[in-house]
């Protein structure tokens, strides 16, 4: 229907199938949707009516001030509410234990609101964009609505900026539907998304789930399996649900900011927080580091800002200290990063090492993903006990039969080798032609195209992990 709805009505059309889509989940928080939407839209009408109005001009900064604190309050309110308060509480109720004080904990379970931190932080930014001047107000709160309930990247993202797809949905009716290209590009990615998930990531989730629900049972090699299966794991899940929305939003002719660059191809920490989660990473580099001062106040400030920004982040993703040490350890690589470059450079001039080299990007980029999956193990366990005990030494044997115990055979194991290695070239053409997949295939003979997408189609169907003897596995990112 979006192709032949009237070309300046488009956007209504688009923001009725977007509330429907999230209402299939629950309808009755779509309320929460419509809040975050009416209290942003209502506060970036403010902010532009103080600029406007010339008695405002002596305290013009003061209440605009004002107007966004009061919209942060009321948002994050709602986040803190269902996603953080039995957190919270229990945490004070341990510290009041402490000193002899008894709380009883109000009991409420309420299902979370699934895409509550994305679309909270989505609207957000707007509203910081208009208190900034870098983006105009928008004063058709349908076409404000759609913007923080777009449907594709809705639910995980990615967390798109008021200046790209506010701006494109200002001038809807001139966007060309129907375009080949963008079509074509859009499902490419889609079909892409859809292997990264079902053939990929639903697949190394049964070998990974197995160890991690059980990991008082098993030695070094199936820990280490399951450590990396879940660094692998995670990205396909997170990174197929980007690349899927990515390719939806194309096809009706939108562009959604790219949310991931082959981050595992990335040279040290900083670099791979270039690559990973880009819509987040850079929300709260704009709307957190810089306002809090970012490199400009001196190292140790500098330090204390990422620290900071990264534990925020880990919060962010859970209410649980296992996420919040997660964000602590990619903070504390970068501190210690930042701390050591000095010694770095010294040591590598004192011991003439090559450092434009294969060797050398090998080494950067295999130590890089080690830290990151260590770190990772925090971001799976259920507790920051259970992740100290998984990692602890343990008798190792890597020549065994053992890892075909672990919910996979061989021949679902030689599955998942085959596609890990498809995953790996793709990143490669990401990292070296700083091509995606699509605008790569556009480059090669017609027939290299559909033989590479009619393979891709028929690994899905074949060996993607579905049916009735698989319990489907939503999108990890659903949950934060």
């Amino acid at each position: 229907l979006y192709f032949v709805w009237p070309e300046k009505h488009r956007y209504i059309w688009l923001l009725i199938s977007s509330y429907y889509f999230y209402m299939c989940w629950n309808a009755k928080y779509a309320l929460l949707l419509l809040l975050s939407t009416v209290v942003t839209y209502l506060c970036g009408l403010l902010l532009n009516f103080f600029d406007q109005c010339k008695q405002f001009d002596a305290n013009r900064k003061k209440w605009k001030k004002v107007c966004v604190a009061g919209s942060f309050v009321v948002n994050l309110s709602i986040l803190f509410f269902f996603k953080y308060f039995n957190f919270a509480f229990t945490n004070l109720a341990i510290i009041a234990g402490r000193v002899g004080i008894h709380l009883q904990q109000p009991v409420f379970e309420v299902l979370l609101p699934v895409g509550i931190s994305f679309y909270t932080f989505q609207a957000l930014g707007y509203m910081i964009d208009v208190y900034r001047g870098e983006v105009e107000v928008e004063k058709n709160i349908f076409r404000y609505a759609l913007f923080v309930s777009f449907f594709p990247q809705l639910v995980a993202g990615p967390i798109e900026r008021s200046k790209n797809l506010l701006g494109q949905m200002r001038n809807i009716e001139e966007i060309k539907i129907w375009n080949a290209r963008k079509v074509t590009s859009g499902a490419i990615l889609m079909v892409w998304g859809l292997f990264m998930k079902m053939v990929i990531a639903d697949r190394v989730s049964i070998l990974v789930d197995t160890v991690f629900d059980n990991y008082r049972m098993y030695g070094s090699t199936e820990l280490i399996a399951a450590a990396l299966g879940f660094t692998l794991q995670i990205y396909c899940d997170f990174g197929s649900y980007s690349m899927i929305a990515i390719g939806a939003a194309k096809i009706m002719g939108f562009t959604l900011m790219e949310n991931f660059n082959a981050p595992y191809f990335a040279k040290n920490i900083r670099d791979f927080w270039g690559r990973w989660h880009i819509s987040l990473s850079t929300w709260f580099r704009d709307y957190l580091y810089i306002p809090l001062g970012g490199n400009r106040k001196g190292r140790f400030r500098k330090a204390v800002n990422t620290m900071v920004v990264f534990l925020v982040s880990g919060l962010w993703h859970g209410a649980s200290w296992s996420f919040v040490v997660w964000g602590g350890i990619h903070g504390f690589y970068q501190v210690i990063g930042d701390a050591l470059i000095p010694f770095r450079t010294k040591l590598k001039e004192k011991l003439q090492i090559n450092t434009d080299c294969f060797s050398w990007r090998l080494l950067q980029t295999m130590t890089t993903f080690l830290l990151v999956a260590f770190a990772w193990i925090f971001f799976r366990s259920n507790s920051i006990m259970g992740a100290l005990i998984f990692i602890k030494p343990t008798p190792w044997v890597l020549f065994n039969d053992g890892l075909y115990n672990l919910g996979l055979n061989r021949t679902e194991m030689n599955i998942l080798i085959v596609s890990i290695f498809i995953l790996v070239v793709v990143d490669l053409i990401r990292v070296k032609k700083n091509m995606t997949i699509d605008s790569f295939l556009f480059t090669q003979n017609i027939w290299f195209e559909w033989v590479v997408i009619i393979c891709l189609m028929f690994m899905i169907v074949t060996f993607g992990e579905y049916g009735p003897t698989f319990d489907a596995k939503q999108f990890i990112y659903f949950q934060f």
